[in-house]
């Protein structure tokens, strides 16, 4: 074997034009307990299912001479092979190929269970399958994915990399623009299968529930705060009392400036005031106590102010929502209403 007369070409459909030896093998089509080998159900039962295209790792390559050869003496029309790489991860500083015994990426009951949409999954695994499938998604952004060409060519004959947080980031995009109804509806079916207590909260004021995931949705720039439906209740779980915690002030400042800053501020507090008469008040708390209410004045010399208006409005978000990040302060506040909005910076002058 292996002249030049045992070779011919043949056309994979991603592997290009491959130089093929001829089978020299005796293979076995039934074994002995009568049940038929992979080799000789693959030419069956593909021919009768009509089956035009048949896609499989390239690691059945070696064994394409034989199919080849069996389909020919069979009488039987060859189907088109697409001999895929296997999908890849990173473990530690080399690539390894994506093992289902010990990786759990490879089932899809932990895309669910990790709060993926499924949308998401399919857009990133489209990302995987054709290289040009991203650029074609940013300049068709509402256009259905069956709309896409999709083509063998643009496979990786190499084996795409599963990247983590890759998936994350299309997942972000794909949530968020989603409407608030969509937002809701989907947490809600995930809280009620993997955490029963916040879907109770979640479905005890659903007008409530869709308001708070309506903040930043819409427009050119959503906000791009949830990767998966398990963030939900870390992202929105202080809008509940009975899920708010309260992350520790910055060390960096004393407890008295930040006290007195709050105070300052829960005395001038108005419910009824606008965005901008809200943030004017705030200015002025941060210039009351020594601090740059002028971020482009702080920036040009932070050494002269002991602090700026963005760590003024950091202890208020912080006595609010117990968190350094979260959406638009004031929204939250309006959210809350007064009466809980005023409570909590109370709570956290005490506490300070």
């Amino acid at each position: 074997t292996g002249s030049v007369e045992n070779q011919f070409k043949y056309n994979d459909l991603v592997k290009g034009t491959l130089t093929v030896t001829e089978n020299d093998i005796d293979q076995v089509l039934l074994k002995s307990d009568g049940i038929p080998t992979y080799h000789f159900a693959h030419a069956v039962d593909d021919h009768l299912m009509r089956t035009t295209h048949v896609v499989r790792g390239d690691e059945w390559l070696p064994s394409l001479p034989f199919h080849i050869q069996l389909f020919k003496a069979l009488g039987f029309r060859l189907p088109k092979y697409v001999h895929i790489g296997p999908l890849m991860k990173m473990d530690g500083t080399s690539k390894r190929k994506l093992s289902k015994r010990k990786d759990p990426e490879l089932a899809l009951t932990y895309y669910k269970a990790e709060g993926f949409p499924v949308r998401a999954v399919y857009e990133y695994i489209m990302t995987l399958l054709n290289s040009n499938y991203e650029d074609w998604r940013k300049a068709n952004p509402d256009i259905s994915s069956d709309e896409f060409k999709f083509s063998c060519k643009k496979l990786n004959p190499a084996g795409a990399l599963f990247d983590y947080a890759k998936l994350c980031d299309v997942s972000k995009n794909e949530i968020a623009h989603m409407d608030a109804e969509t937002v809701y509806a989907l947490a809600l079916e995930y809280a009620q299968e993997f955490d029963p207590d916040f879907a109770a909260v979640l479905a005890r004021d659903p007008e409530y529930a869709k308001k708070i995931f309506a903040i930043g949705r819409g427009g050119k720039k959503p906000r791009k705060d949830l990767a998966t439906w398990k963030d939900v209740k870390p992202y929105m779980g202080f809008f509940y009392d009975e899920f708010f915690t309260r992350e520790d002030f910055p060390a960096q400042f004393d407890h008295a400036v930040i006290r007195t800053a709050l105070e300052k501020f829960l005395a001038a507090y108005d419910p009824a005031d606008d965005s901008a008469v809200w943030f004017d008040k705030v200015k002025a708390v941060t210039t009351e106590i020594g601090f740059a209410a002028d971020m482009k004045q702080y920036k040009a010399d932070p050494a002269a102010f002991p602090g700026s208006v963005a760590d003024v409005s950091g202890f208020l978000r912080i006595a609010v929502t117990g968190k350094s990040n979260s959406p638009d302060l004031y929204t939250v506040m309006q959210l809350l209403g007064s009466e809980r909005s005023a409570a909590r910076i109370r709570a956290a002058i005490e506490a300070l």
